[in-house]
């Protein structure tokens, strides 16, 4: 061994592990199972630590479950299509597949320089004619069960993306992705009815014992579930339509005194067309549009409206209420119109007290005197005894909500309802870079889905993107014309490409088995591989991705076609990559590239301090010193190794009891590293205490080296002890174990070893030294045999001389013992 140099080391043994297929993965069922996925990556080009931080966890997972006897898949692509490469293609003047397949290239050789366990046989693209065909074949299987429909709607529309974005994509009234403004626009989009397993997304929760509970609550609060009442207010003097809302609290219908629509509400722009307020009331709507959902609806945010003009006739009492506009109302949660009953709910209370709106209480508590409503302070929003409500008078607020629900039911104006916060998904973008939508439009014969033998259905090759035609796809006269499958006649394609997330809610089967040619994945591949044992990503995906991803296995798994109903038993969210107080980005300056820290330090200090600095699902706080330190530590073992390996025996070495106490202290380490860096794994995650533990174990080595003489070190021991540190290094930082293992000699792969066992018997302590206090303050140590019980270092402790001083004169009431430890006295 010469000095260490991770730039030749680290290639070398890359090289080899490509040779060798060490990563590939094939079914057997003769082994158990575990099933590693990172989140794959947009191909921009470049890695960022963020991507090094998630490959690095999933990579230790990999390699440790391998060397646990785990039949392990391990696999990478790319998802590929999407609006970011459709805009670098457009400034950098090149066709979108062929800046994609360069960003790719560079990425896949920055991810395997990183040293990173991927079964690249399994490498999949989105991009790739030969994925996206079967996300369009997904496409037609929702769409023949009817979970796939077509309508006009009212649309988050990005001007400066120029295209459709989901309620998921809109984060606080801006595009996620170029954080422009969103306008609404209505157009004619393709739907997904995932509100058709709203209730099995939301009770399928449960199941997800291994998620991080955050994660599940986002997810609940975005699908919404709420049990109450659909009820229609007719409109005076607008016979052509009606206004349905959503309440939980029917029984406070006859305390209505006004009724509030959202500023994106699709009626709004008819109640008030040709009127004197429509100027007025338009420009309002515009303005409340633009503050985010969560600006909106804060407690501390100011409730405003503005009257339209109009008024809403209560169902049962026929009287009159005004309509208005307002901020707190929002279009993605119930009808987009809500009921104004300011006595009995506190934002209607504030906002019916800033607007000069009646206040009228229908419900009193139980407890209040029978009489004027003056009698209880307002608003009350308590169960109690419905008054001022005609013929429901003296009903429980509970009892009414049903008796009210039935009255409105018997009338043709209301029914009960669930309701969820959660709205069909819209995956029509009007962009270049996508999956087209494989339907064809006939005059004679409508709508006709291309049929499956025509599939996949092409992408043109990419001419100027850069106009303003909108969608592109329909700049391409020889794509958009076409024949009709049913009558031959001529017809015309959908222009519109699919949302990425189609192609990323469903790949993770598509690794299972990526060349197959006749079907989207192979049915006893996925049956043997899925669900993926443990998802690691970042916890911006917990409502879009995770979502829609676990929507489309439980299409497929009523389908038949899968086997599991989640695809995704374990799920680690970790924390983002900080630098200098702020998370790191181009725009701050404190982007630090894998590549320079590959180039000056090497793929394994990198790697090791990604995991040492911080918990993984905790955010990690970048710092040079930090890095230069586990290089040092990766130095320090190297010499350890260079040190020892020529001085070690052929052979097994001897028992602890041939070892002496400094060897057997040594055992005793070695043997609790063992027990701690698995748990630290396999049950924890905790990888940072994991290689705490490992740097303890080569200072204990050094400790022993210098501690003992040369002739009386235990050599075996030694022997045994590096041959330990290499292989529980080896998940950490893989490249350096190799060299380790083949400097001590030994053959193979150390990724191809077992993991080792630790021995409890080597664990026991013969002699341990416990701290002794009075009335909780330190006033000695006393050694001792390990176990010895409390009363024998109650005596022992008050032989001690220092401790007999504080305890003479004093009364001894109670001692406290942890258990080779501490001992505390408590006296008076």
């Amino acid at each position: 061994m010469n000095g260490y140099d991770p730039q030749t080391i680290e290639p070398k043994w890359q090289r080899r592990w490509a040779a060798e297929g060490f990563d590939r993965a094939a079914v057997d069922p003769s082994r158990p199972k575990y099933y590693v996925l990172e989140m794959f990556p947009y191909p921009s080009g470049k890695l960022h630590m963020g991507h090094m931080r998630v490959y690095s966890i999933g990579d230790v997972l990999a390699r440790f479950l391998r060397m646990r006897g785990y039949n392990v898949i391990h696999p990478m692509g790319w998802d590929a299509f999407g609006l970011p490469a459709e805009n670098a293609a457009i400034q950098n003047r090149v066709s979108p597949d062929r800046w994609t397949g360069r960003s790719v290239a560079q990425m896949k050789k920055q991810q395997q320089r990183l040293g990173v366990s991927y079964d690249w046989d399994k490498e999949i693209n989105t991009s790739s004619p030969d994925y996206y065909r079967w996300t369009q074949w997904l496409f037609l299987l929702l769409y023949r069960r009817g979970l796939a429909y077509r309508k006009r709607a009212a649309v988050n529309w990005c001007p400066r993306c120029r295209t459709v974005l989901a309620n998921e994509q809109v984060e606080a009234g801006l595009c996620w992705r170029c954080e422009s403004e969103v306008e609404f626009q209505e157009r004619e989009q393709w739907f997904l009815r995932i509100t058709d397993y709203a209730e099995r997304l939301l009770n399928d929760l449960d199941t997800l014992e291994d998620w991080p509970e955050r994660v599940q609550v986002m997810q609940q609060n975005w699908i919404g579930r709420s049990e109450g009442t659909e009820i229609s207010f007719k409109i005076k003097g607008f016979p052509e339509a009606e206004l349905p809302v959503f309440t939980t609290r029917a029984d406070t219908l006859f305390g209505v005194t006004y009724m509030v629509l959202a500023p994106e509400h699709p009626l709004l722009p008819r109640l008030v067309a040709g009127t004197e307020k429509e100027k007025e009331v338009m420009d309002f709507a515009a303005r409340m549009r633009r503050e985010s959902e969560i600006e909106r609806t804060s407690e501390e945010s100011p409730k405003v409206g503005l009257f339209t003009g109009r008024y809403a006739l209560n169902p049962l009492n026929g009287a009159a209420v005004p309509i208005l506009v307002g901020n707190y109302v929002i279009m993605t949660y119930g009808t987009g119109a809500v009921m104004g009953v300011p006595a009995h709910d506190e934002r209607d209370y504030q906002f019916a007290r800033s607007h000069n709106l009646p206040v009228k209480a229908v419900i009193r508590p139980p407890d209040a005197e029978t009489g004027a409503e003056g009698a209880f302070e307002l608003p009350y929003t308590g169960e109690g005894l419905m008054i001022n409500s005609g013929e429901f008078d003296g009903l429980f607020s509970v009892d009414g909500v049903k008796k009210v629900t039935e009255k409105l039911k018997e009338q043709g104006c209301g029914k009960f309802q669930i309701t969820y916060r959660l709205r069909d998904w819209l995956i029509s973008r009007q962009r270049y870079w996508g999956a087209p939508i494989p339907v064809i439009y006939c005059d004679r014969c409508g709508t006709v889905p291309v049929p499956e033998k025509d599939l996949p259905v092409l992408l043109p090759p990419a001419a100027d993107l850069s106009g303003d035609r909108v969608p592109p796809l329909s700049h391409y006269e020889s794509f958009v014309q076409t024949a009709c499958p049913r009558c031959g006649g001529a017809a015309r394609r959908e222009t519109d490409t699919m949302d990425t997330f189609m192609c990323s809610s469903w790949y993770f089967l598509r690794f299972t088995s990526p060349q197959l040619k006749t079907f989207p994945f192979d049915k006893e591949a996925a049956d043997y591989w899925m669900p993926v044992d443990q998802y690691i990503g970042g916890i911006e995906h917990a409502v879009l991705h995770l979502l829609y991803a676990r929507f489309f296995t439980k299409v497929l798994y009523d389908g038949g076609l899968v086997q599991v109903e989640e695809p995704f038993s374990r799920l680690l969210a970790q924390g983002m990559v900080y630098k200098d107080g702020a998370k790191m980005s181009k725009s701050k300056g404190n982007v630090v590239s894998p590549d320079e820290i590959v180039a000056r330090y090497g793929a394994d200090t990198g790697r090791l301090f990604i995991l040492f600095a911080a918990p993984p699902e905790k955010d990690l706080d970048w710092n040079e010193q930090g890095v230069e330190g586990c290089h040092r530590f990766l130095r320090r073992a190297w010499r350890l190794v260079e040190e020892c390996r020529a001085e070690l025996p052929a052979g097994r070495g001897k028992g602890a009891d041939e070892i002496g106490p400094p060897g057997v202290e040594l055992n005793r380490v070695l043997h609790a590293t063992i027990k701690k860096v698995t748990a630290d794994i396999e049950e924890r995650f905790n990888f940072n205490t994991a290689i705490s533990a490992i740097m303890e174990l080569v200072n204990a080595a050094y400790d022993y080296r210098r501690g003992v003489t040369p002739e009386k070190q235990n050599r075996f021991l030694l022997k045994e002890l590096l041959r330990t540190l290499t292989v529980l290094l080896a998940p950490f930082a893989p490249h350096l174990a190799e060299e380790f293992w083949q400097a001590l000699g030994y053959g193979g792969s150390v990724h191809r070893q077992p993991w080792p066992d630790y021995e409890p018997a080597a664990l026991a302590v013969e002699e341990v030294e416990v701290v002794i206090q009075i009335n909780g303050k330190v006033r000695g140590r006393m050694a001792v045999s390990a176990g010895t019980a409390g009363e024998t270092l109650l005596k022992k402790a008050e032989e001690q001389p220092r401790v007999s001083e504080f305890l003479e004169g004093k009364k001894v009431l109670r001692h406290i013992v942890v258990p080779d430890k501490l001992i505390n006295i408590v006296v008076r």
